[in-house]
């Protein structure tokens, strides 16, 4: 039997007569709403429920509910913390951003967006202004944010929120390629120019990586100060699993520090304290395991100054990665050498970006925990981010450099 439809008006019928099966109709929905208050409720879950056992865990069952309040509320300003918004304890201001809340945070958004998002602006749009508004709603409610901090939780929520459900957007199978949506950029920025940051955000992303291979060696050579803090503060094994929640909490915050490290100018634990290639002076640091692994003066020898080299090597990583590309995105013929001005703007595109990440990683993995000494924490984001991008946009130059006049000795050789 013959299952060809036709159409007649406005009804479709198969070649017997009998009537065809209806369409589906997809209505599209709140779907950047829908998944920003996943993400929401997902993230803030994951932080509130650790602190609401530990209160069960610790209560004798006899306090009061009020008591329940406050473990939320204390969860609440974590999770908020995360988000750059401020929290006041006990008439001290911590401002310290706690980068491992802040990736969980993206990565809901991200999962949540890009399954069940919509691929459009809207979508995106709709979904960004709600997760602000709900970061908002935990402010308000939580009573630990000052005044002027309700804003930052707009902003830092409307960012959060904005990039966690940007990229699980575009990485929709029906998603446009981030290629073609750059590629709109042409008339105001160069493609030299763009690859060139692209170049580094591959720097950035190198220093990182050896930056947490630092942290691996830091933290198996401080295990046995760390096991003394532990035994010391004797938490219990609820009190263990939170305080270990707390310290993957900020184990990233360690990684940005120690890039802060291998750049050259270091970071500081409290005023007054240094760590740094060329020595190390700790100071008073708090009971927590984790400081257990900060490098002390025996991390410090003749070449630890000599660091730093390092971190140029990274980009000369990001170097070749730019010239390998150069001649591709400005169209420069095989038999014709990339202009001096387009081999310039990747170089500097290079320096820019990494210099920007940078800066930007330490400021938030910086901050005040605490009054007195500890309200200066992390390292300076400004020298860090003006020397990572004097380090790795050197080397990104000296593997041009170095391609371009390979290329002209071999010229001179065939001639």
């Amino acid at each position: 039997m013959s299952t060809t439809s036709t159409t007649r008006g406005a009804r479709t019928r198969t070649v017997d007569g009998s009537p065809a099966p209806a369409p589906v109709v997809v209505r599209r929905g709140p779907s950047g709403v829908l998944a920003a208050l996943q993400a929401f409720v997902l993230s803030l879950a994951v932080v509130v429920l650790p602190g609401v056992v530990a209160f069960l865990g610790s209560s004798s069952g006899t306090s009061e509910g009020s008591g329940w309040g406050q473990s939320v509320t204390i969860a609440a300003g974590f999770w908020l913390l995360g988000h750059g918004v401020p929290l006041v304890a006990s008439g001290t201001t911590v401002t310290l951003v706690p980068l491992g809340l802040t990736a969980l945070a993206l990565f809901c958004c991200f999962a949540s967006a890009r399954r069940s998002a919509y691929t459009s602006t809207a979508a995106w749009a709709a979904g960004t202004a709600t997760y602000a508004l709900a970061t908002l709603g935990v402010a308000l409610l939580a009573g630990s944010t000052p005044p002027w901090g309700l804003g930052v939780a707009v902003a830092g929520g409307a960012l959060v929120g904005g990039l966690g459900l940007g990229a699980g957007i575009l990485a929709r199978p029906d998603a446009p390629l981030v290629g073609d949506l750059t590629q709109r950029l042409d008339r105001w920025v160069p493609p030299s120019l763009r690859l060139g940051l692209r170049g580094g955000l591959l720097g950035t992303s190198l220093l990182a990586g050896v930056s947490a291979v630092v942290v691996g060696a830091w933290l198996v050579a401080g295990r046995a100060t760390s096991a003394d803090i532990v035994a010391g503060l004797v938490p219990g094994t609820i009190g263990g699993i939170v305080l270990a929640v707390a310290q993957l909490a900020v184990l990233p915050n360690l990684v940005a520090w120690a890039g802060a490290w291998l750049v050259g100018p270091g970071f500081a634990v409290g005023e007054g304290s240094t760590f740094a290639p060329t020595g190390s002076q700790p100071g008073a640091l708090p009971a927590i395991p984790l400081l257990g692994a900060l490098p002390g003066d025996d991390w410090t020898n003749p070449l630890t100054p000599w660091v730093p080299a390092v971190v140029v090597a990274l980009g000369v990583v990001a170097g070749l990665f730019v010239q390998r590309r150069l001649r591709d995105v400005t169209g420069t013929h095989p038999d014709d050498d990339v202009p001096w001005l387009d081999a310039c703007l990747a170089v500097t595109g290079t320096a820019v970006g990494v210099g920007l990440l940078a800066g930007l990683v330490s400021w938030l993995a910086g901050g005040a925990v605490g009054p007195g000494r500890l309200e200066v924490v992390g390292a300076d984001a400004l020298v860090v981010g003006a020397l990572a991008a004097a380090e790795i946009g050197g080397g990104a130059a000296l593997a041009v450099l170095a391609a371009r006049l390979d290329v002209l000795g071999r010229r001179r050789t065939e001639d």
